[in-house]
Parts: C-alpha cells; sequence; structure tokens
C-alpha cells in the first residue's frame, strides 16, 4: 500500500478534475479495479486518504495496486457506460460485485420477426434484432418507450406470430393501443411500415413522431377532449426529455478506431480509441520522442505505418484527426480498412474525444517531468497546431504601442500562461528614444528594453511573441529580438482589420476561422495589451496636464504639486475640491488654498469654449 500511495502521490497534481475512469493496476499490468468518477483527481485523492481504507476490500485493493490509468470523457454519462464496458472486457477481480450489478438497459426491436416488438432488456444477444442504447435514466426511458407505443401502437403481446395466433384481439385493441394485428386486423405491410418509422425514430428522426402527437393533441383540442390532450401534451414533453444513445455506444454499432493527437516541442502523445460494435473498449496511447523538425503529418504517418499497419486488431475504419501525405499508402496497406479524417458530426465528436485523451496522457508526462507548473487549455493545442508551432505556446507576451498624436508615446507588455493572463508578469513602458510618431521605432525599443532586462536577469523566456500590428511591426520587433540574440523565439503578429496573423518568414497572412479557439486566445492576448497600454497612456497625459497647470502658479513648488496630485489626482479635483480640504494639506493655509482655487477658477473661464483662445481638447491615444 505505501508502494502505490508513493507512485500515485506524484501522479496526483497532474489528473484532470474532469469525468472518466480509472484502473488500478498490479505491477504486471494486470487490471484490478475500474471505476468511474466526476472529478478524476478529487476520486484518486480519496484512495489515499485515511477514511477511505477502512474499507477492507480498499485496502487489500490498495496493497496491491502499483499503477493507475485514467481516461478522459465528455460527461459523467459517459464515464458511467464507459465504466459497464472495461469492467465487462477486463473482469477485474475488485469489481466482482458489480458483475451481476450494473447493466445499463437498451431498447430492442425485434426487426428479424414477421411482426417485430419493442420492449426493453439488459441483454445483448447476435439474433439479428436492432438494439439502441444503453440509456442512464431507465425511469424517463421507460416513459419515453410507452409514449412511442401508444403513438405506433406497436403489440405487446409476446405471441410467435404468424405461427401463433389468438382467437380474438385483447384490450389493447380495443383502448386503442394496438390495431390487432393478431386477428389480421392490420396487415403485416402495413405493421412493418410502422415498424420502420420507429426505427427512425430512435435512430434520432424524431421530427415526425413530435408532428404526429403535436397534429393529434391539436385535434384532440378542438374536439373538445381534453383529456387526452393533456396526455398527448404529457407524452411531448417526455418525447423532448428522451435520452439519445451515448457517444461510447453508437446506434448503428460499428468496429472504429479513433486516433487524438497532441504535440509540445520534441514530445507527442498517440492514442488510439478501439470502438467494437459500437462499445469504447479500450485506450491505446504511445509518446513518440525526437521528432525535432518533423511536422505533424509525417509524426502521424510513421505512427501508422509502424505500430497500427502490422496491428492484427484492426477496426473497418480509422478516424484520424487531420489528413497527411501518405494517407493514400496507408490506407492501400490496411485490406478492409478506411481512413477518414472527419471535419464534422458525431465522428468529428470521437476524434475530439480521442484528442482530448492524448492532450491529458502528454499534459501528464510534461507535468510529471517538471516541465510545466499547470495544465495548458485546449486553445493553446489549437493554436499552435493552425500555426503549425514545433513548440506549444503555454506563455505568450504581447506587446501594444500608444500614443497621443506623437506625444507621451508609451508601451505594454502582457503575459498569459496556459491561455490565462498572469498579471504579475505585465509590463510598461514609456518610450524614451523616438520623437513624433514612429510606431516601428517605438516598438523595437519597447522589445528590445523588455528581452534584454529577462536576459539579464535570467528569467524564463515566453514560447511565443505576439505583436500587435503587421508586417512593420513584426519586423521592427524581429530586429529587436535578433540584436538580444533571441531571433529563435516564434514571433507573430496580429493585425486589427482583418485579424490576419503574419509568421516571421512567411510572404502570405493566415486567418483562422472566427470560431477558433486559439484565434480568440490570440484576440484576448491583444485586446489586454491594447487596455493596459492605453490607461497607461491616459494616465501620463493626465499628470502631464495637472504638473503645466499647477507649474505657473505662484507659491505652487513640487512638494505642493505632489501633494495636491495624490490627494485630488487631476487638475479638475482640485478645482472641485473644498477650501478647507486643500488648507488641511501640509503648507497651505486657509488664504493659499482660496489663492489657488481662485488662479484655477479664472484659467478656466478664460479657456472656456466662447472664448477667442479656448484650449483645445487633448486627442485620444491612439495604438498599434
Amino acid at each position: 500500500m505505501l508502494v502505490a500511495a508513493d507512485a500515485i502521490a506524484s501522479k496526483l497534481p497532474h489528473l484532470p478534475e474532469s469525468p472518466g475512469v480509472y484502473l488500478w493496476k498490479d505491477a504486471d499490468g494486470v487490471v484490478l479495479y475500474v471505476g468511474k468518477a466526476k472529478r478524476l483527481r478529487s476520486r484518486v485523492r480519496s484512495y489515499l486518504g485515511s477514511d477511505h481504507l477502512e474499507s477492507v476490500k480498499t485496502r487489500a485493493l490498495m496493497r496491491q495496486a502499483a499503477d493507475l490509468d485514467t481516461i478522459v470523457v465528455p460527461t459523467e454519462a459517459h464515464a458511467l457506460i464507459l465504466e459497464a464496458n472495461l469492467i465487462k472486457e477486463y473482469r477485474p477481480r475488485f469489481n466482482i460485485a458489480l458483475r451481476d450489478d450494473k447493466s445499463y438497459p437498451y431498447i430492442k426491436v425485434t426487426v428479424q420477426e414477421p411482426f417485430p416488438r419493442v420492449f426493453v432488456t439488459r441483454r445483448l444477444i447476435d439474433d439479428g434484432a436492432k438494439y439502441f442504447g444503453p440509456y442512464t435514466d431507465v425511469g424517463q426511458m421507460r416513459r419515453a418507450l410507452n409514449v412511442v407505443k401508444r403513438i405506433f401502437t406497436v403489440r405487446s403481446c409476446n405471441y410467435d406470430m404468424p405461427r401463433e395466433m389468438p382467437e380474438r384481439a385483447c384490450l389493447d385493441y380495443h383502448i386503442g393501443r394496438c390495431k390487432a394485428p393478431c386477428i389480421l386486423a392490420q396487415s403485416q405491410d402495413d405493421y412493418r411500415q410502422m415498424i420502420d418509422e420507429v426505427l427512425l425514430f430512435l435512430d434520432g428522426r424524431t421530427d415526425e413522431v413530435i408532428r404526429r402527437v403535436r397534429d393529434r393533441m391539436e385535434i384532440a383540442a378542438t374536439s373538445l377532449d381534453f383529456e387526452s390532450a393533456g396526455e398527448l401534451r404529457d407524452a411531448l414533453r417526455h418525447l423532448e426529455r428522451m435520452e439519445e444513445p451515448t457517444i461510447v455506444l453508437e446506434v448503428e454499432g460499428g468496429d472504429r478506431d479513433v486516433v487524438g493527437y497532441a504535440r509540445d516541442g520534441d514530445d507527442a502523445c498517440v492514442t488510439v480509441l478501439r470502438i467494437r460494435r459500437g462499445k469504447l473498449l479500450a485506450r491505446d496511447h504511445r509518446f513518440v520522442e525526437n521528432i525535432d523538425g518533423e511536422d505533424d503529418t509525417a509524426v502521424l504517418s510513421a505512427y501508422l505505418a509502424r505500430t497500427y499497419v502490422p496491428s492484427d486488431e484492426r477496426a473497418a475504419e480509422l478516424l484520424v484527426p487531420f489528413d497527411f501525405e501518405d494517407r493514400e499508402a496507408v490506407e492501400a496497406s490496411m485490406t478492409g480498412t478506411r481512413v477518414l479524417a472527419p471535419q464534422r458530426g458525431p465522428r468529428r465528436e470521437l476524434v475530439d474525444l480521442a484528442q482530448q485523451n492524448a492532450r491529458h496522457l502528454l499534459e501528464e508526462l510534461k507535468l510529471s517531468t517538471l516541465e510545466s507548473e499547470e495544465r495548458a487549455t485546449s486553445p493553446v493545442y489549437e493554436l499552435g497546431r493552425e500555426l503549425g508551432f514545433q513548440r506549444l505556446p503555454r506563455s505568450l507576451v504581447c506587446f501594444d504601442i500608444s500614443t497621443a498624436q506623437g506625444t507621451d508615446t508609451v508601451g505594454s507588455c502582457v503575459w498569459f500562461e496556459n491561455g490565462r493572463p498572469r498579471r504579475g508578469e505585465y509590463r510598461k513602458f514609456k518610450v524614451k528614444s523616438v520623437v513624433g510618431t514612429d510606431d516601428f521605432a517605438s516598438m523595437r525599443e519597447v522589445v528590445g528594453r523588455y528581452f534584454r532586462r529577462r536576459v539579464d536577469e535570467k528569467k524564463p523566456l515566453p514560447d511565443l511573441v505576439v505583436i500587435d500590428g503587421g508586417k512593420g511591426q513584426l519586423g521592427a520587433a524581429a530586429d529587436a529580438l535578433r540584436e538580444v540574440g533571441l531571433d529563435t523565439l516564434q514571433l507573430i503578429s496580429l493585425a486589427k482589420r482583418e485579424e490576419e496573423i503574419y509568421i516571421l518568414g512567411r510572404a502570405d497572412p493566415i486567418r483562422l476561422s472566427r470560431r477558433s479557439p486559439g484565434l480568440r486566445m490570440l484576440q484576448q492576448a491583444r485586446d489586454e495589451a491594447h487596455r493596459f497600454a492605453v490607461t497607461y497612456n491616459r494616465k501620463r497625459r493626465s499628470l502631464r496636464t495637472v504638473t503645466s497647470e499647477l507649474l505657473s502658479i505662484p507659491g505652487i513648488g513640487p512638494s505642493k504639486r505632489r501633494l495636491l496630485l495624490q490627494e485630488f489626482g487631476s487638475i479638475q479635483g482640485v478645482r472641485n475640491a473644498p477650501v478647507e480640504q486643500i488648507a488641511a494639506l501640509p503648507g497651505f493655509s486657509a488664504a493659499s488654498a482660496q489663492r489657488l482655487l481662485d488662479v484655477l477658477a479664472a484659467r478656466a473661464e478664460k479657456a472656456s469654449p466662447s472664448s477667442p483662445t479656448a484650449v483645445p481638447t487633448p486627442p485620444t491615444p491612439r495604438t498599434t
């Protein structure tokens, strides 16, 4: 138990707080226990606590457990079903109590019979019938199934028709819940046509059923049959709440292998979700190293050619996250296996699930080697993939320049870590070497000063540098990095008008989808840098305006100016202050406070809009 606790304790901080399934294994890799979790990290932590170990079974489990594996799924419902599938697959000894416990129900349609039936079952048999499910909310499923039977008048009897036929119809016929095919009051063709509609409904095409119920409800209400109308209204509500088959067991079933891929620098992880007869039964993975200089398509192609193609457990369909150059050759080398790169729909959802697992495993590897302090978010991975970065942009800085017609030019730098702002690393700059409006020179000075200081102080460097602007600003930043000896840093710029991304060394800009999580992360960083720069620019202009106003007032020296600025913040604040509040400041009296207010009032009247010598409105700061 102590060995297992020490091994798992090192993994615990890196586990995600998301739904999933965990598998305890012994030293030989044999699965001892499969469990589900709404939050993986919290659930695994409970096994290391003294309270949980009061259970005899858990103590025995932890004495033998030497390793832990986890599988991330979208929701807790998916975790429930995946747990059941894995228990049936591995039959772990510590899950023996669950063998006859949890078995999720299915809706079975006996299409192999001349007059098919529709009912609930918990057993999957290869008898030619169609199965839909499994379902996690049994009560809700049964209520919805009863609604379906009332709408479609499916027979509820168990006669082996047409070999067994009763002499007269049952009660269901007389109350309108069955059209009595048992006494040939309904033809076999008409009954089969109704069953086809039932299959369409269970396959997720509920529009036709909902339309039928709504029409019948309106007819009942028009006929003043309010009792039937109320029942049909309730039926509509049940239909809307009916639980659809989950991703871990598709309606059509089938065998599929789904590939997920995640990369960070020289390390990558490839996962394969193995789906058999619609069930997600296992997840395989492999870490790939020494891939510096290789693009993602080459890495994926090499993995499939060397690992997947020689395997004897290939499925009829292989789903990959993106296309690759050797796709035709790989597909030709696998008899009976189709390679698809879906972009939308249920297949894409499966690929996204595999991608999520690949990211989780790669993050676990990175965090366990202390290369990162926290888990990267999906937008970080998406941005790295869309822009073709070899190194994952876990940390990025964004620069912006703000000026007001060539005066009070300032710069800002904001830092984002794993997609989230890290305000302790924000920096602001007063541009010193540039006179007038020169955005390029200002950007070059700010970027150079920032990175020169980080190098001198031996502080960590970001994975990505983002410049607010176009090609000109990008070139200026590149010159600054080259002077500091950091020309290998990943550098891009984001232009506001068309949200075009310029990459150093590439002539044409890149336009990402407006829905791209990576683009939204860049926009958030750019907007934050803009806000930070404009705020600093306005503060400097305000201080300069107040200082210039007070400089020419007799009796107001540097010390008194500082006091006034600290107390009132602006020249307007001084004008609005009462005499008593000014007189209470050190060095002021009631008489000197009154003289100060009189001078300011006279200047304000002289500078009013009706005066020919009115002072123009200060310019709005402009940013690049």
